[in-house]
């Protein structure tokens, strides 16, 4: 039997008066995607998964293989671990949004990486790994979980994690966002799952709460619509992630209320047109007036608001930043995340500001050693770098106050009506702002 070691690696560590401790993420996510992996393995795999949040790597522990899996923020940390292990003479095999984006870098820490999703190449590397002929390369395009297949929830052995079920519907994104990378990455595309997998997935765990972790629940409109009519019997809480245009469609609304769901992560990124236009984020122009229309629409339908914002375009000002913040406080959003709009390598954002000699940290700002979380990490147009930094840190500390918090515990009561939803945005409300306040120091690796 062969034994593979699975590693969701921690964005990095904080250093508070001269003491060095790892990040340990209070508000921790299931790590969904070594679910989805482990499921792929054939029955005579041993599969082990340790979450690097929460654990200590084994590395003295026997193994055939480890797999890790990253993104741009836990790289660093994710290199880390691959270079400990392969010093010990173990096989690393990376993969992962990261490692589909830079695989030049990964290869540089890896025996093996695997590039775009796993499925149409796993069968090849579960027969490479019997016959001891594990290739420098995998590499796919974008696809889906696997029919009849379902992620492997048992890993999780009762690590603390927030008590909902993470579960997938789509891939991708057919919107191309000048910054994004998952435009970067899917180049575009979408795809979905077969409804009746989804409500499988959802019947097996049992859990009435849930987060869909789609990029844009709502890309394929028809397929939302689909979906949502199937979840109504299950009588589920539900969360998502969709973006402003699905508030031009009531029958869309409509079935999604009555699906159970409590709101969605929506990326406003600017309020103004000329923000959204230098960003390409086309799908927020449609019909745009100032979303005044779209946020009293969702509301209507008793949608919950959590408001993502990028801060620091060139269209950006100390005065726009102050307006964003007055938006966000009229109209209660549930939650706030503002964000330093950050020059994922791979898109078109971190061509255009290398091109113009605008990027800092020697222009890998996700491996170098004095970047933090949430710093701006390159030469804004109307701020300095640190001005910018300070700015946006102002506006999650002014978001994320007491009073802010209870205001907006209130509107989410009268948006669905419910105090159930209260209590949800108490809750993770609080935890939101401490995370906040603990990322503020955060240092990657």
């Amino acid at each position: 039997m062969m034994r593979i070691t699975l590693i969701w690696p921690n964005m990095g560590y904080l250093k508070i008066e001269n003491q060095v401790q790892k990040f340990s993420d209070e508000a921790g996510m299931e790590p969904l995607p070594l679910a989805v992996i482990a499921s792929l393995f054939p029955d005579d795999f041993e599969i082990d998964l340790i979450d690097d949040r929460f654990e200590a790597i084994p590395y003295d522990t026997p193994t055939d293989l480890v797999c890790i899996s990253i993104e741009i923020f836990t790289a660093r940390r994710g290199y880390e671990i691959a270079d400990g292990y392969r010093k010990r003479e173990v096989k690393v095999l990376i993969g992962g949004m990261h490692a589909s984006l830079m695989p030049s870098e990964t290869r540089l820490h890896a025996d093996s990486i695997l590039i775009g999703d796993a499925e149409p190449v796993f069968h090849n590397l579960v027969n490479d790994l019997r016959n001891s002929n594990l290739q420098p390369v995998y590499k796919s395009g974008v696809s889906n979980q696997i029919p009849g297949v379902f992620p492997r929830r048992d890993l999780y052995r009762k690590l603390p994690y927030l008590p909902f079920m993470l579960l997938q519907f789509g891939r991708g994104c057919p919107y191309s966002c000048n910054f994004c990378a998952i435009s970067a990455c899917f180049r575009q595309t979408h795809t979905t799952r077969p409804v009746s997998d989804v409500v499988r997935e959802i019947e097996r765990d049992g859990r009435k709460l849930l987060f869909f972790v789609d990029d844009n629940i709502i890309a394929n409109p028809k397929a939302a619509k689909e979906l949502f009519r199937a979840l109504i019997p299950l009588r589920i809480k539900w969360m998502g992630q969709a973006s402003i245009d699905m508030a031009l469609d009531d029958e869309l609304l409509d079935l999604m209320n009555k699906s159970g769901c409590m709101g969605h992560v929506i990326g406003f990124e600017s309020i103004s047109a000329e923000g959204l236009q230098s960003m390409n984020k086309q799908v927020n122009l449609k019909g745009f007036d100032s979303y005044s229309s779209a946020i009293q629409n969702l509301y209507k339908h008793g949608i919950q608001i959590w408001a993502a914002l990028v801060i620091g375009s060139d269209t950006d000002t100390p005065q726009s930043l102050k307006e964003t913040l007055q938006f966000c406080h009229h109209h209660k959003f549930a939650f706030g995340a503002f964000n330093i709009l950050m020059p994922y390598p791979g898109t078109p954002f971190f061509d255009q500001l290398k091109q113009q000699n605008r990027l800092l940290f020697d222009n890998q700002w996700w491996l170098h050693p004095d970047y933090t979380f949430n710093q701006a990490a390159f030469v804004p147009r109307h701020f300095t770098p640190e001005g910018l930094t300070n700015a946006c840190q102002q506006m999650k500390n002014e978001y994320n106050s007491y009073g802010s918090i209870i205001r907006r515990v209130i509107k989410a009561a009268t948006t669905r009506k419910t105090l159930s939803s209260a209590a949800f945005l108490m809750r993770y409300g609080y935890l939101f702002r401490t995370e906040t306040h603990k990322k503020k120091y955060l240092k990657l690796g």
